[in-house]
C-alpha cells in the first residue's frame, strides 16, 4: 500500500510565497524596496529576541537550577530509601539465617542424641555377651 506524501514541501512553499507576496504589496510592487522591508523586520525581530535573552536568561537559569536541585533531592530520596530497604532486607536475612542455624542445629543435636543412645544400649547388650553381666 502507498503512503502519502508528505504535505510539508507544500505548506512551506504557500508561506514562502505569501510572505513574498506581502513584502511586495507593502513596497508597491518594487522588489528592492520589499527586500529592504523584509531586512529591517527581520534586524528589528532579531534585537528584540537579543534584547529579552539577557533577562530571560537569567530566568530560564534560575529555573533550570531550581529543577536541578528538586531533581537532586526526589534522586537523593529514592536512593536514601532504596538504602533502607536493602539495610532491611539484610537484617531480615541475618535473622533467617540466624534462625536457619539454630533450627539445623536442633536437629543434629536430636540425631547426635539417638547416635549416643544407640551407641549405649548396643555397647551394654555387646558387653554383656562378653561377660560384663556376671
Amino acid at each position: 500500500m502507498a503512503q502519502p506524501k508528505s504535505r510539508l514541501p507544500l505548506y512551506l512553499g504557500v508561506a514562502a510565497a505569501g510572505g513574498v507576496g506581502y513584502y511586495l504589496y507593502t513596497a508597491g510592487g518594487s522588489p528592492k524596496a520589499a527586500e529592504k522591508q523584509f531586512e529591517s523586520d527581520v534586524s528589528r525581530a532579531s534585537s528584540k529576541i537579543k534584547g529579552e535573552l539577557p533577562g530571560k536568561g537569567n530566568e530560564i537559569k534560575k529555573d533550570t537550577e531550581k529543577w536541578g536541585a528538586e531533581a537532586g533531592a526526589k534522586l537523593d530520596n529514592a536512593a536514601e530509601k532504596a538504602r533502607q530497604e536493602v539495610a532491611n532486607a539484610e537484617n531480615k536475612l541475618e535473622q533467617y539465617r540466624k534462625e536457619a542455624s539454630r533450627e539445623a542445629m536442633k536437629k543434629i543435636d536430636a540425631v547426635d542424641r539417638k547416635v549416643e543412645e544407640g551407641t549405649a544400649k548396643a555397647k551394654s547388650g555387646i558387653s554383656s555377651w562378653f561377660g560384663g553381666g556376671k
